[in-house]
């Protein structure tokens, strides 16, 4: 996985560590330097602030002091409860830290041999599609000697404040970092898509189903090393920060380090008995300010809990800012969740196996508008479908797609202040069975994400089989911007963008002919079928010019409904469409009847309702039943 990463600004840390060794010098990095630039994009720091490095701030620094815990951070004067939180997620994953800290024992201080060390350090983040190896010196903005971000219980612990470093590296400055979004920070360390929950718009805390159901999904996220946090949404600025009557802190991140299951009572009584409570282990970034209420630390509610459990459960008594509640009390209280999910996409594992789809994509603006790709949200009929387009096959009766657009981070920087963000989402169409180029007119809208100024959008949708467009869009037309388009699905679902508006032509079409007409073929349903003692199990073939479509199998049932779509380029428009309906049957399979549609253009009557004909066309006589068929055709073939 991590034998592509890419080094971020070309700076390779190996060849630089050499350099600085071979000069015998601490390395000084000329992408991020010790000055006001890399703190602030706009304002000043003020005149205390001294870059120091470790070794000028205590005498014996470390990476790590007696390992890496949740513990150990703490946040600084930036607002950014967000990272701290994700970092506290992080520091209990022991495969996942590895992963964001590469090469940890070589990049520890060695006391035994003083002149190996060569000031740098360097880092692992998934942005935008990719791994990259982000290098740093070690110089950290300090007042009065003490840190002034991201710091650690013991003070001659540097790994959080350096991962701190990196990270506002790439946001551009320290600055950046403020008022960010917890579920940004959990992405960039795990390469994961994430999916958050708005605990008051679903009712959690009263629909106890959809709790129980959300917090066994939870606990698999949080099983299979996903992270996780939770929040309290402050509706004003004078929200931010209060802390409420219950010991809970408004505005603020909170890690979530651990999900389980706590069985009550005590001995042979704990172990038989059946009642078992939804606990999670939530840590305030601060390092202290717990929760006061039922099961808080020092509260009666833990007697009901062995001894063994306890211990087991890593309870502590100390204000250390990590604290556990029951689920439906997060539910009562908090307002958000976030699940950063680690979709397994290796077939050599247990766990589910997801397929991925990854896509990069732009909004550009052009003239043309058969060019133009920033069309904006529905809201904007005339440009809508100017936007990218793509195309993937749900290949299961039914499947769960998961589906996330991220747009390209900005750097903020003193010339262009702070990488705000668009306001991004995506719509999900159910289009014809064949369709090879782009939609130009609205169909059966399947599913719709939500539209916000957040890096990246996440849906989960169940879907039944059949063809798929993604219309990936800014809220508002003419902005551009790049995204990464990613598609989970249980099989794979041949995800790829939608290029052409029409057949191409080429040096054959005076000789074979293009298409002069384009129609749409819906069949609804029927009725009536020739009767079977347990019903018919009917498909449709829709047939046009050597093409066709076919539905799944309607089981049982004399009045099917079918709902399949076919697109059709008609060179040959006298030529009708046929659309017959087969008996499948275990040896062979039985003809019901067809019909035959002219698909004129001049046609206005959109919905047609036909009796069934058999096959032959000398003298074609009517058989049992009828069919609902919808049928649009124009000489414009990007009608539809």
């Amino acid at each position: 996985m991590f034998s592509c990463v890419k080094p971020y600004e070309e700076q390779n840390y190996a060849a630089l560590k050499r350099a600085c060794r071979r000069r015998k010098v601490l390395f000084e990095d000329p992408n991020f330097p010790a000055t006001d630039d890399s703190l602030y994009y706009k304002g000043s720091p003020g005149p205390g602030v001294r870059w120091k490095r470790p070794k000028e701030i205590c005498e014996d620094p470390r990476l790590f002091v007696d390992g890496i815990s949740s513990h150990d951070l703490h946040q600084g004067q930036v607002g950014n409860c967000w990272f701290v939180a994700a970092c506290s997620s992080l520091a209990s994953r022991e495969s996942l830290w590895q992963k964001v800290i590469p090469d940890w024992k070589e990049q520890e201080w060695d006391p035994e041999k003083p002149d190996a060390y060569a000031g740098i350090f360097h880092f692992h983040f998934w942005r935008f599609g990719e791994w990259v190896d982000v290098v740093i010196d070690d110089r950290l903005p300090t007042v009065n000697n003490q840190l002034i971000y991201c710091h650690s219980n013991a003070p001659n612990e540097f790994w959080c404040a350096l991962v701190e470093k990196a990270y506002a590296k790439l946001a551009g400055c320290y600055q950046a970092l403020d008022g960010g979004n917890t579920a940004d920070a959990l992405v960039d360390f795990t390469g994961g898509v994430s999916e958050p929950i708005d605990l008051t718009e679903g009712d959690f805390a009263n629909d106890e189903a959809k709790r129980n159901a959300l917090f066994e999904r939870m606990l698999k996220v949080h099983s299979r090393g996903g992270l996780i946090s939770a929040s309290i949404k402050a509706v004003t600025a004078a929200d931010m920060e209060v802390r409420l009557a219950c010991g809970l802190v408004k505005g603020h991140a909170y890690a979530i380090t651990d999900v389980r299951k706590v069985r009550l009572g005590h001995g042979l009584l704990a172990f038989f008995k059946s009642e078992k409570l939804d606990m999670i282990r939530l840590r305030n970034p601060w390092g202290e300010r717990e929760w006061t209420g039922p099961w808080s630390d020092t509260s009666e509610e833990w007697r009901k809990v062995s001894k063994s459990e306890r211990e087991k459960m890593g309870v502590t008594v100390q204000d250390d800012g990590e604290f556990w509640m029951t689920f439906q009390d997060v539910c009562q209280y908090f307002t958000d969740i976030i699940k950063c999910r680690l979709l397994n996409t290796s077939y050599l594992s247990i766990h589910k196996t997801w397929e991925e789809a990854r896509l990069r994509g732009a909004w550009t603006r052009h003239e043309d508008p058969r060019q133009n790709r920033s069309g904006g949200c529905i809201n904007h009929k005339d440009t809508f479908f100017q936007n990218p387009q793509y195309i993937f096959d749900v290949k299961k009766a039914e499947d769960e797609v998961l589906i996330s657009i991220q747009q390209r981070p900005k750097q903020s920087t003193r010339r262009d202040g702070k990488g705000e963000n668009l306001a991004i989402g995506f719509d999900i169409y159910k289009v014809e069975e064949n369709r090879r180029f782009r939609m130009h007119s609205l169909q059966h809208r399947a599913a719709s994400s939500i539209y916000i100024n957040s890096r990246s959008v996440f849906l989960r949708t169940d879907q039944r089989a059949g063809r798929y467009v993604i219309i990936p869009t800014t809220f508002e037309p003419g902005h551009t911007g790049e995204f990464l388009l990613r598609v989970f699905t249980d099989v794979p679902s041949n995800c790829r963008e939608l290029c052409l508006d029409e057949p191409a032509r080429s040096c054959w079409s005076s000789v074979c002919g293009y298409p002069q007409l384009v129609t749409q073929v819906h069949v609804l349903g029927a009725a009536g079928l020739k009767d079977a003692p347990t019903g018919a199990n009917s498909y449709v073939i829709i047939k046009c010019e050597g093409h066709k479509v076919r539905s799944a199998v309607q089981k049982g049932t004399a009045t099917p409904e079918y709902d399949v779509k076919g697109v059709f380029y008609r060179k040959k428009p006298g030529q009708p469409v046929t659309v017959q309906i087969w008996n499948h049957r275990v040896l062979k399979d039985e003809f019901l009847g067809q019909v035959q549609l002219k698909a004129d253009p001049d046609d206005l009557q959109a919905l047609h309702t036909l009796h069934l004909r058999d096959r032959d066309s000398r003298q074609p006589s009517d058989l049992p039943g009828t069919i609902a068929v919808r049928v649009l055709s124009s000489a414009t073939l990007t009608a539809v």
